[in-house]
C-alpha cells in the first residue's frame, strides 16, 4: 500500500505546486507586457546629455533650443522634447501629494515629470480630458538661483489612476488642485489628464500608474532628449541625432543613447526569468511524476504477472486487462488530486499572506487537475498494453 501512497502524494504536491507555478507565470508575464503609456514604443529613444562642465542657466537653455532645432530637422525625426526622465528606466524623481494645503496624511507619491514643449504629442500620451500644456505654462527654474516654490507650476497634468485615487468622489479631475509635501505654497491647478503614464519604476499596480507631468524648464546637471521616430527608423534616427549633438555642442558633454525597448527589457528582466525559471521546474515537476507513476505501474505488473496469465487464460481480454491497471491507476491519480486541490489552495493563502500574489483562480485549479488525470492516465497505459500482450504461457511460469 505504499506504493500507491507515495504516488497519491507525489500527484497533490505535483498538483499545489504546478497551479501555483502556473499562476505565477501567468502574472510575471502579464506584468511585463504592460503598456506604458507611451505609444508606439519601438519608435521612441532618447539621449542623456551631461556637460563636463556646468553651465549656467541661460547656457543650458540656448543650448537645449539649439539641440531641439538640430533634432527636429533630422530626417525621420516625427517629434522631439526635453523632460527629465523616462517610465520604466528605475531612476528620477518622486514627491508626495496631498489633495488639502498642509495635510499630514499624503495620498501619494507619484513620479514627477517636467515637461516641455510637446511632451504628449512625443510619448504619444492619451490624453483624456482636459487639454495638453502651452509654452504659457511652462515656467524656467534655476535650481543654483532659485528655491523650488519660487517657480513652482501653477498646472498639472495627471494619469487617470492618480486622479481616481485622489477625488474619488466624482469623474472629473481637470479644475482641481494638488498639493506637493507640506508646504502649501506648492499647489498646482490640474489642466489634463492622461489615461496613463507609468513611473520610472513601473512597480506593480495601482503604484506604478501613478505619474504628475509639471511644465518646468529644468536646468539640472543632466535632462533628456526624447525623440520619436518614423516606424522602423529609431535606430538611424539615435545615430543621426548623437552625431548633430556632439558637432554643435558648444563644450564637451557625455551622451548615453537608449530606448523604450531596452528599457523595457531591463526592466522585466527578472520577471521574465524567474517565468522561465517556473515553466522548467513545472516540467521537471511532470517529468518526476510521470516517471514515479510509470514506475509503480511497473512494479504491479510484474507483481502480478501471474495474475495476468490466469485472467488471459481464463479468456481475459486486452483491453479487460488494461481497463482493470488503467481504473487502479485513475482511484489513486483522483485521490491525489482532492488531496493537492486543498493544498494548493493552502499555498495560494500562504503566498497571498508572503508576497502579496493574487488570489488562485479555479480555472488553474481545474486544468491544473486535468492535466495531472490525463498524465495518470496515459503514464499506466504503457506498461499495461505490454502487461495485458504476454502469453499465459509465459505469465504463469514458475521463476
Amino acid at each position: 500500500k505504499t506504493g500507491p501512497l507515495l504516488v497519491a502524494l507525489q500527484v497533490a504536491i505535483s498538483l499545489a505546486v504546478l497551479s501555483n507555478a502556473l499562476f505565477i507565470v501567468h502574472e510575471r508575464i502579464t506584468t511585463s507586457q504592460r503598456t506604458s503609456g507611451i505609444a508606439g514604443e519601438h519608435d521612441v529613444g532618447y539621449l542623456s546629455v551631461a556637460p563636463l562642465k556646468r553651465p549656467a542657466h541661460n547656457e543650458i537653455l540656448a543650448q537645449r533650443a539649439a539641440d531641439l532645432r538640430a533634432l527636429r530637422a533630422i530626417p525621420g525625426v516625427m517629434s522631439a522634447t526635453v523632460t527629465n526622465q523616462m517610465p520604466m528606466s528605475r531612476s528620477g524623481r518622486s514627491g508626495s501629494v496631498r489633495v488639502k494645503p498642509a495635510s499630514p496624511v499624503e495620498v501619494a507619491t507619484p513620479s514627477v515629470y517636467f515637461a516641455e514643449e510637446d511632451f504628449a504629442k512625443t510619448l504619444g500620451l492619451e490624453i483624456v480630458q482636459g487639454r495638453d500644456f502651452t509654452p504659457q505654462d511652462i515656467h524656467e527654474f534655476d535650481e543654483l538661483k532659485q528655491a523650488e516654490e519660487e517657480a513652482f507650476p501653477t498646472n498639472a497634468i495627471v494619469t487617470l489612476p492618480l486622479a481616481r485615487l485622489m477625488f474619488p468622489d466624482t469623474d472629473r479631475y481637470v479644475g482641481r488642485d494638488i498639493y506637493f509635501g507640506a508646504d502649501e505654497r506648492e499647489v498646482a491647478h490640474i489642466v489634463g489628464v492622461v489615461d496613463q503614464l507609468q513611473t520610472t519604476g513601473a512597480s506593480s499596480k495601482p503604484a506604478g500608474e501613478y505619474s504628475i507631468a509639471l511644465p518646468l524648464r529644468y536646468t539640472g546637471s543632466y535632462w533628456r532628449y526624447v525623440v520619436r521616430a518614423e516606424p522602423g527608423r529609431l535606430q538611424h534616427v539615435l545615430r543621426e541625432a548623437e552625431d548633430a549633438l556632439r558637432k554643435i555642442a558648444p563644450a564637451p558633454q557625455a551622451i548615453a543613447v537608449r530606448t523604450v525597448d531596452q528599457d523595457r527589457g531591463d526592466r522585466y528582466r527578472n520577471e521574465r526569468a524567474m517565468a522561465w525559471m517556473l515553466i522548467a521546474v513545472s516540467i521537471l515537476l511532470l517529468l518526476i511524476t510521470l516517471s514515479g507513476i510509470v514506475g509503480m505501474t511497473m512494479l504491479r505488473v510484474a507483481q502480478r504477472r501471474k495474475q495476468i496469465g490466469v485472467r488471459r487464460a481464463l479468456g481475459a481480454r486486452w483491453s479487460d486487462i488494461v481497463r482493470y491497471f488503467v481504473t487502479e491507476n485513475v482511484m489513486i491519480t483522483t485521490g491525489g488530486i482532492v488531496a493537492g486541490l486543498l493544498l494548493a489552495i493552502g499555498l495560494n493563502q500562504l503566498l497571498m499572506q508572503q508576497v502579496n500574489m493574487g488570489r488562485l483562480p479555479l480555472e488553474y485549479l481545474a486544468w491544473g487537475a486535468a492535466a495531472l488525470w490525463a498524465l495518470g492516465v496515459a503514464s499506466v497505459y504503457g506498461p499495461a498494453s505490454r502487461a495485458a500482450r504476454t502469453s499465459p504461457a509465459v505469465a504463469t511460469r514458475t521463476v
